[in-house]
C-alpha cells in the first residue's frame, strides 16, 4: 500500500490552520525544564489523537478496513504507552520544580470514521515523536533525563514500525532516523493545536508552510519532481526574487540534501524535477536560501512530509 497521496493530503489540510512568522528568529535557547515541556507538548497531542480515534471507530470497523486483529488491542496499548509518557514527563517536571504544561484543544484532519486516514496520519505523528527525541537529545543536559528521553524514543521507533508495517510499508526504510530540531517539530505540530491556554510559553515558532502539489503518483528518489504550490509567491514577504537562489532540502536519515528549486505555474510555484537519491521513508522537506547551512535564519518554509520509496 502506497500513501504518498492521502499523507499529503492530510498535512496540507493541517498546514492551512498555522500561525507562521514572517521574520525568522535565531535558534531558541532552551534548557532541560522546557526541553521536557516541550517533549510533553507532543505527548499529550499523541494521547488526545489515540484517544479520539479509539472512540470513534470500532475494532470490527477496523477489520473490515483490512486492519486484523490484533490491530485495535495493540492501538490500545499505543495509547497507554503516550499516557504513560504524559504522567512521566509532567512528573518529572514537577519534581524539578518546574510547571508543567497541560492537555490543549486539538484538531486532526481525519473524519470520524476514516480508519485509513487515521493509520496513516499516526504513521506520520509517530515518526515526527521519533525525528523530535531524536533531534533534541543532543541538548539535553541532565544525564537522568536523557536516558528517559532515549527510553521513550525506541519506544515511539517501535510504535512507528508497527504502523508502517501494518500499512504494508518498510518498517525500517532507511539506516538512521532523521533528527528535526525544535522549530522544525514545532512547526509540524502547531496547525494541530487550534485552542486552549497552557501556562508555559515554549520559545518556539512555525515556519510558513510548504504545501505539495498533490499529484496520483508516490514519491520515488532520484524519479520523481515535486511541486510546491504557491512557494514562490509566497516567498516574496521574505525579499525573494526570482534571481534569488532557493533550495529545496530533503532530510533523510543524517543527510540533509539540497535541490535548487525552479519556478513554475506564471510565477507562483516552486519545482524540482528530480527527489534527490538514497533517501527514503518519511522524508522531510523545507525551502532554504542556502545551500550549506540548513537553520533558522536560512529556511523561508516547511518542513513538509513525503513518502518516498528507493528507486
Amino acid at each position: 500500500m502506497r500513501f504518498s497521496l492521502t499523507l499529503a493530503a492530510s498535512l496540507a489540510l493541517s498546514a492551512v490552520q498555522a500561525s507562521p512568522v514572517v521574520k525568522r528568529v535565531n535558534t531558541p535557547t532552551v534548557n532541560d525544564g522546557i526541553i521536557l515541556n516541550y517533549a510533553l507538548t507532543l505527548e499529550y497531542l499523541e494521547r488526545k489523537f489515540y484517544q479520539e480515534a479509539l472512540a470513534n471507530i470500532t475494532q470490527a470497523e477496523f477489520v473490515a478496513a483490512g486492519f486484523a486483529d490484533p490491530f485495535y488491542a495493540n492501538l490500545k496499548e499505543i495509547y497507554v504507552d503516550e499516557q504513560t509518557h504524559v504522567k512521566f514527563l509532567s512528573d518529572a517536571l514537577k519534581a524539578a520544580g518546574v510547571t508543567p504544561t497541560v492537555e490543549l484543544q486539538y484538531t486532526f484532519p481525519v473524519e470520524k470514521k476514516d480508519v485509513l486516514g487515521f493509520v496513516t496520519l499516526s504513521s506520520v505523528l509517530e515518526g515526527v515523536g521519533v525525528s523530535a527525541y531524536l533531534g533534541a537529545a543532543a541538548s539535553i543536559m541532565n544525564k537522568d533525563y536523557l536516558t528517559a528521553a532515549g527510553s521513550i524514543l525506541t519506544v515511539e521507533a517501535r510504535h512507528t514500525s508497527y504502523i508502517r508495517a501494518s500499512l504494508g510499508e518498510s518498517p525500517f526504510p532507511a539506516p538512521f532516523d532523521t533528527p528535526l530540531d525544535f522549530n522544525e517539530v514545532y512547526s509540524l505540530a502547531a496547525p494541530f493545536i487550534t485552542g486552549g491556554s497552557s501556562p508555559v510559553a515554549l520559545p518556539f515558532q512555525a515556519f510558513p508552510s510548504l504545501t505539495l502539489q498533490c499529484t496520483q503518483y508516490y514519491y520515488e528518489a532520484d524519479r520523481s519532481s515535486v511541486t510546491f504550490s504557491g512557494a514562490f509567491k509566497a516567498a516574496g514577504k521574505f525579499g525573494v526574487t526570482k534571481d534569488t537562489p532557493i533550495y529545496a532540502v530533503f532530510f533523510s536519515g543524517l543527510q540533509k540534501l539540497p535541490v535548487q528549486v525552479r519556478i513554475t505555474a506564471g510565477d507562483s510555484d516552486y519545482k524540482i524535477d528530480r527527489i534527490p537519491a538514497g533517501v527514503a521513508g518519511q522524508v522531510y522537506v523545507v525551502l532554504s536560501k542556502s545551500c550549506t547551512k540548513f537553520n533558522d535564519e536560512s529556511i523561508i518554509a516547511g518542513p513538509a512530509i513525503l513518502e518516498v520509496y528507493p528507486k
